[in-house]
């Protein structure tokens, strides 16, 4: 059942602010994790999509709702049972007596009101939100891997321009040592260049920590123990940055499996209220009996043997202590709670998207400029190592233009790392993957 007034006291935007001057786009494909151009993250996820703990989870959930989906329509078939029996006797005084008897019992409640059936959409709704809900899991699996590996990538660049920055103070330390010789440096600013190696040597661990994590973490997330785990890694600067075009936000409604996860539980609410209410009215049963009794097992199915029974029973509640009335408070109360839980999600969903699209952009231009801090700083470290090997400047501008030039490079790895992050929390946001677009299903209080 389709109702669009949940969705009418909603604002739905025709484009997003930040997108105003995208150009349209083709969707990008169901394997998206492919536009950042790494086989070995591509590797990763595959192997998570169909080892990873959480993701199975979900599925064995599917598979409950699916289970209660079918003990929910139960009653709407007739219910049919076997019976087979021999009872041997002896009454007071009399001699033993063996009675034979089968029968097939059937019965059926006539859904008059739609309390089963109503019952049974309930279930179903419910089968289909577990649905999105692996769905949900998928993609933050997806993401989680990409992020972990994105955190590798990371510390092998800040570990390699680590070393680099080491090399470079130990040069500038030899030259220090080199002037202190000849009696134009002194002690202290030996110990001041000393110092600075030191602490970028204290960097190092730091980052191989980070590195070694991050490794486990992946090794969780594609269910493996991490001593069965090698990843090769590499440098942030050899993927690719996929351009993401998010399209019109009337179709994140069909995107995003939490706001369809959420409409499904809305719709499962819909149908608990009307089978609440179909409790009211009477309950319609038919039940039959037939079979055969006799004492002696040869003439068990004979036609004088033969026996049958048809009733009709009806039921209707006349006070339970207001155990209805609060049944269907209780439903309605449920319904209006995930009415504005789907409203939310889809307002959640909007703001997600913008975030992570501000992001997006934002961090390009941070990283742009970081590139040329990095420049700049290279240039002045540059500069200032060949004027010490001259004598024409002092220690502490050296010592100044290596820390701005460390400092510029690490910002400059952390820029791009944000970057890559800003794409993925785009993606996420978006939904993860573009299938084609099911029919809504939105439904309202009554």
């Amino acid at each position: 059942m389709f109702n669009e007034r949940s969705l009418l006291e909603l604002e739905i935007p025709e484009r997003y602010r930040t997108a105003q001057s995208l150009p349209p786009t083709a969707p990008p494909a169901l394997d998206w994790w492919r536009g950042f151009r790494s086989g070995e993250l591509t590797g990763l996820i595959e192997e998570a999509q169909t080892a990873n703990f959480d993701i199975a989870a979900a599925m064995a959930r599917i598979i409950q709702a699916d289970a209660q989906s079918k003990i929910a329509g139960a009653p709407l078939l007739p219910a049919a049972d076997f019976d087979a029996s021999v009872t041997r006797s002896r009454p007071a005084g009399g001699p033993d007596r063996t009675t034979y008897r089968v029968a097939l019992t059937a019965s059926y409640e006539i859904d008059f009101w739609g309390k089963n059936r109503a019952t049974s959409r309930a279930s179903q709704e419910n089968a289909i939100a577990a649905r999105f809900d692996r769905d949900v899991v998928a993609v933050s699996t997806v993401v989680a891997v990409a992020t972990a590996y994105f955190l590798v990538l990371s510390s092998q660049d800040r570990l390699k321009i680590a070393n680099q920055n080491v090399d470079a103070a130990n040069r500038v330390l030899t030259l220090v040592r080199q002037r202190q010789e000849a009696g134009t440096a002194s002690a202290l600013e030996v110990a001041q260049q000393e110092t600075l190696v030191a602490s970028q040597r204290a960097q190092i661990p730091i980052l191989d920590e980070v590195l070694r994590q991050n490794i486990a973490t992946l090794a969780l997330l594609i269910g493996r123990a991490p001593a069965f785990v090698r990843v090769r890694g590499g440098s942030l600067y050899s993927l690719g940055i996929p351009r993401v075009n998010p399209g019109l936000p009337s179709e994140l409604l069909y995107q995003r499996p939490d706001i369809r996860s959420a409409e499904a539980q809305l719709a499962a609410a819909d149908a608990s209220v009307e089978a609440a209410r179909a409790a009211f009215f009477p309950s319609i049963t038919l039940t039959g009996q037939g079979g055969f009794t006799s004492t002696a097992l040869r003439l068990l199915f004979r036609p004088e043997s033969a026996f049958y029974s048809l009733a009709a029973g009806l039921a209707q509640p006349v006070f339970d202590g207001f155990r209805l009335e609060g049944q269907l408070e209780l439903s309605q109360g449920r319904q209006m709670e995930l009415l504005n839980l789907y409203r939310k999600a889809v307002v959640s969903g909007f703001t997600d998207v913008e975030k992570a699209l501000i992001s997006v952009k934002d961090a390009a231009e941070r990283e742009r400029l970081q590139q040329q801090v990095v420049d700049a700083s290279r240039r002045a470290f540059d500069i200032a190592e060949t004027r010490l090997r001259e004598g024409t400047v002092d220690l502490i501008t050296v010592l100044v233009t290596q820390q701005a030039l460390f400092t510029a490079e690490d910002n400059r790895v952390t820029a791009r790392l944000a970057r890559l992050q800003a794409v993925l929390a785009l993606y996420q946001a978006l939904g993860g993957s573009w299938l084609p677009k099911p029919d809504v299903r939105v439904t309202a209080p009554q």
